[in-house]
């Protein structure tokens, strides 16, 4: 397919024929530009009012709760007209099928969005899981990123989406929290910057809107929005500094869309316990007019009990789009939300100038991604497609950039080829790690660590449950002492298969060498066999700061061994912190 890339533009504010929108391909000749102009100005007039509220809403589609809730949806498709989905968990060739049936039924192509911060796997299991943006954050080579990006983008494309809901910007400065941790790419500004923009850039190169999110920062919050409304109290100078600083620098990136979240900052928002995504000081007063951001801008999901367990359906959505919204996603009541903005545009409350800006906006977003031209997808072999040997190639090597070397006092990497045991510890499957690391190695229980000759070397892997981005990091006691017992009589390596937060109360002192793998999974285990034992150059750097020992950017750079006549070498170079 061919590429196109995006760029900013200021809207024209005119109610005439031209077209409210932030997007156009770069080199757009005048002649594209005014074939897009006509398309979406001959759409919107064949609109009725009802038709043109609807292309504000975007809905869930679930394929795994039953034929009553698709049957719900594609009532909710024909009758509401409304202008998007977002694609839920379950079966990918079914999700195709649908999607397929409901954009044939749609006067007004839709939208397909789908939150893929870590590749399609987000939703559809088996699809291949990318590493989390923490894992991201750790690499060095933000290629490696934008590679990634390409790849889901490719994904998206065989799926029939259209819209990534990622990259995450938030900068997560608080290792307490709940919702974000992982998914952020750490807690350095400028690193989430960069990395942000390589990951949308991987998207929208190929043809793959993205939505930086959660506007306006969610990284220093203790509470799941999913379940109640977070505060975020700073100041504005702290603000304007951290939170908000990587939506001001990406903004005039070509970034197609900001996610506004669920939460409440004093410090933008007088009103007390007014959430981010219905306030119009926030979104129309910063985001649009000071920020000066023209792009799509679409509320996070409004299922979310921060939300939810405080406004009716319907009632949301319309104090979502009165606040400056463009798009309501996951609304749980089109037909009530259109019949109050409606209600708004009588009284006065909301200018049908509006509803013309938001819609023009998200026809001409769907003209430059293609949908005026929409072909239907094929399911046939979609989970290959989905999961093969490209997919497993590159994620091994973004899980090989990332691995994080803090230590390495007695130079025990690469691993020699000596017999070594080898200890795991927490609650995660380790056997892909124990087979790859080599056949010398003596695997032991905790129990066992007193037959253990002294002075051996002993790998410890903390193996955490990583079968969500949300599952806790902290490290058992018994983990501690098993490590602390060790490290009195044995030359141990320490291996994190899990974030790098596991460390922050874990004396690691005592232990010769520490390395972080970020992740407990069948790839980050076998990258991190191949660079122990000297395949792979190890290089990255601590994205968070985990406590006032381990600050983001450390790390040593670790070359590959060197091999000839059974003789192994390792050159070691120092960074200094980034």
């Amino acid at each position: 397919m061919k590429k196109i890339v995006y760029t900013s533009l200021f809207i024209l504010l005119f109610l005439s024929s031209n077209i409210t929108a932030q997007y156009q391909p770069k080199n757009i000749s005048k002649e594209d530009l005014k074939k897009a102009n006509h398309w979406v100005n001959k759409t919107y007039k064949s609109l009725s009012q009802d038709e043109k509220l609807g292309q504000l809403f975007i809905v869930a589609l679930y394929t795994n709760k039953g034929e009553s809730e698709i049957n719900n949806v594609r009532n909710i498709v024909i009758k509401d007209k409304i202008g998007g989905l977002i694609l839920m968990q379950d079966d990918a060739a079914r999700e195709i099928n649908l999607v397929n049936e409901f954009q044939q039924k749609s006067k007004v192509p839709l939208m397909i969005g789908m939150d893929a911060e870590w590749g399609l796997f987000q939703r559809i299991a088996t699809a291949h899981k990318f590493p989390w943006a923490m894992t991201l954050g750790a690499i060095q080579d933000k290629n490696l990123i934008y590679q990634m990006s390409a790849k889901i983008a490719e994904d998206c494309h065989r799926m029939g989406i259209n819209w990534d809901f990622a990259p995450v910007v938030d900068v997560n400065t608080n290792p307490n929290n709940p919702i974000i941790g992982n998914r952020s790419f750490g807690s350095e500004v400028e690193n989430v910057i960069t990395s942000a923009l390589h990951y949308s850039n991987g998207l929208q190169d190929n043809n793959i809107l993205a939505a930086i999110k959660h506007f306006p920062g969610h990284g220093d919050t203790n509470t799941d929005s999913h379940l109640d409304l977070p505060v975020v109290s700073h100041n504005l100078e702290r603000l304007n500094n951290v939170e908000l600083a990587p939506f001001k620098a990406l903004m005039d990136k070509g970034i197609g869309g900001v996610m506004v979240a669920h939460l409440y900052v004093p410090s933008l928002e007088s009103k007390k316990g007014i959430p981010a995504s219905v306030s119009k000081s926030i979104i129309t007063g910063l985001l649009k007019e000071k920020l000066g951001y023209k792009g799509l801008i679409i509320t996070d999901a409004l299922n979310m009990g921060a939300v939810a367990n405080k406004y009716k359906p319907g009632e949301l959505d319309a104090l979502a789009f009165k606040a400056g919204n463009d798009i309501m996603l996951f609304s749980q009541g089109v037909a009530e939300g259109k019949k109050l903005i409606q209600k708004a545009i009588e009284k006065g409350e909301i200018s049908q100038a509006r509803v013309e800006e938001s819609v023009k906006k998200i026809l001409l977003t769907k003209y430059f991604l293609g949908l005026d031209k929409y072909t239907p997808k094929n399911p046939e072999n979609i989970n290959s497609d989905l999961n093969n040997d490209s997919h497993k190639v590159l994620v091994q090597n973004l899980y090989s950039n990332a691995l994080t070397l803090l230590k390495d006092e007695k130079k025990l990497l690469p691993l020699d080829g000596k017999q070594i045991y080898y200890i795991p510890l927490e609650e995660a499957p380790y056997q892909t790690f124990a087979q790859q690391i080599g056949s010398n190695v003596i695997i032991k229980k905790a129990n066992e660590i007193n037959s253990i000759p002294s002075n051996s070397t002993v790998i410890v892997g903390l193996h955490k449950d990583n079968s969500t981005a949300y599952k806790p990091y902290k490290i058992s006691e018994a983990s501690k002492k098993t490590l602390s017992d060790l490290a009195k009589n044995q030359n141990v390596i320490l291996n994190v298969f899990g974030s790098a937060y596991a460390l922050k109360d874990i004396d690691i002192s005592k232990v010769s060498t520490v390395l972080v793998s970020y992740e407990n999974n069948d790839d980050s285990m076998t990258a991190t066999a191949n660079a122990l034992n000297g395949k792979t150059k190890i290089w990255g750097r601590l994205p968070v700061l985990v406590n006032e020992n381990l600050k983001a950017g450390m790390g040593i750079d670790l070359e590959p061994k060197i091999v000839s006549t059974n003789t192994y070498s390792a050159v070691f170079t120092t960074s200094k912190q980034q």
